[in-house]
């Protein structure tokens, strides 16, 4: 045999030899952390687990390594709930009841589980099913502010709006600063299915523009329906040394988990005193981090047209929320700009809070000076307001605003106009 084929067989060998060795080697390396595995407790293979799917997004690892914890705590409810999570995020749905039912079947006080059995039914629209554990989880922790935000969820997705603004209502008297819930009752309180009816009254003092006082009186009555709120009204005022009157429909239908809309339509046998018509519609979307978007639009029908459009941004931290709105005017040279900032502190429920409002230019939702935009939508307008609202004996709205405004009414000529305003209003 020559010495090219000697050096052949050699280096054949030499390299067979030296895979044999990094096999072995493997196999003893795995053997070890088999045998490293097997020596962890079950608190050690559930904190890889979580560091698995929230660090990794390793889901199929870290149900492995619950299944192995399992295998050493059969009864560690924390383990199994987590397990059944995790089979919730991956759609695993029928495995996730399966871990789910077993911690209530032998821990039926476990807060954690029939949580995460409310949210598994609720994500896949079975409501009856998740009201029905998130009911079980209440009666062992009628307290939990985190099972009573997911019954008034489920309620108001299940339109039953009386009942979810209860809960929602008696939860932030135990919680005002829970921001979740602030949010949530903002978006059903006026799907309460209760009538409301309400009466307010408006004076309007100029110290320079007008001569005579404004006087402004409005009738609403609230009616629910099945799919939202129906608000009918009745306005009254005395400007322009002229009398009006003006009738206007408001419309909140609900269009989804994540949008409801708002439209408006009104008339008047003149346009001086209030805008001829007027009509407006805006959507609004229920945002994470307890966040709502709006944009829309409105349209004015005085001696000639007036179209706005309008967005803002709202946001619920704690007792407060804060709301940043703009109204744009387009014209043939220029669009007209007005900012309006308003923040609220509640004191308790949804209809409980102290407010200050800053902006400049005009609001058309705003009542008292609406009807100046048929002449000085150009003009230059600023203000500050504040005011409160209070319920009490449960069923009786009051509030109390006081808004100053400083307008330019001629060009370069400026004058201070005061608005106070009181409402009552009644549920029933």
């Amino acid at each position: 045999m020559g010495n090219k084929n000697k050096h052949t067989i050699y280096r054949i060998i030499y390299h067979l030899g030296l895979c044999s060795l990094v096999l072995c080697l493997l196999f003893i390396s795995s053997i070890s952390r088999v045998q490293a595995q097997n020596n962890l407790s079950s608190d050690e293979l559930f904190q890889m687990a979580r560091k698995a799917a929230f660090d990794h997004k390793d889901y199929p690892k870290a149900i492995i390594l619950c299944k192995e914890a399992l295998t050493k705590s059969p009864d560690y409810s924390d383990i199994r709930v987590f397990l059944g999570r995790i089979y919730t995020w991956t759609d695993h749905n029928d495995s996730a009841r399966t871990a789910f039912s077993y911690v209530l079947n032998h821990h039926p006080d476990n807060e954690d589980a029939a949580s995460a059995f409310t949210d598994l039914e609720y994500w896949n629209n079975n409501y009856s099913k998740a009201l029905e554990y998130c009911n079980q989880g209440l009666q062992y922790h009628p307290a939990s502010t985190g099972l009573l935000l997911k019954k008034g969820k489920i309620l108001n997705a299940t339109k039953n709006y009386k009942e979810a603004f209860s809960v929602i209502d008696s939860l932030l008297q135990k919680d005002p600063k829970n921001s979740q819930a602030r949010s949530l009752i903002g978006t059903i309180k006026d799907n309460n299915s209760i009538h409301k009816i309400g009466l307010s009254y408006d004076y309007v003092y100029f110290d320079k523009q007008f001569n005579n006082p404004w006087n402004l009186v409005s009738l609403s009555y609230s009616q629910p329906t099945n799919i939202g709120s129906l608000i009918g009204r009745i306005n009254y005022a005395n400007r322009f040394s002229e009398n009006g009157i003006q009738g206007e429909v408001d419309f909140y239908p609900h269009i989804s988990k994540t949008f409801y809309a708002y439209l408006n339509v009104g008339a008047s046998g003149t346009n001086s005193v209030f805008p001829r018509f007027r009509y407006g519609a805006s959507l609004y979307a229920n945002l994470p981090w307890s966040m709502e978007g709006e944009a829309g639009f409105r349209y004015l029908r005085f001696s000639s047209d007036v179209w706005m459009y309008t967005a803002s941004l709202g946001k619920y931290y704690k007792n407060f929320w804060f709301n940043l709105r703009t109204y744009l005017v387009p014209d043939n040279k220029y669009i007209s700009q007005s900012y309006a900032l308003t923040t609220r502190y509640y004191t308790g429920g949804a209809d409980d809070y102290i407010y200050l409002t800053v902006g400049t230019g005009i609001s058309p939702d705003d009542q008292a000076a609406a009807s100046l935009l048929g002449s000085q939508n150009k003009l230059k307008s600023q203000k500050i307001g504040t005011g409160f609202s209070h319920v009490f004996k449960k069923r009786n709205i009051l509030s109390l605003d006081l808004t100053w405004y400083h307008q330019e009414y001629k060009t370069n000529t400026f004058g201070n106009q005061y608005d106070l305003g009181i409402t009552y209003q009644r549920r029933f």
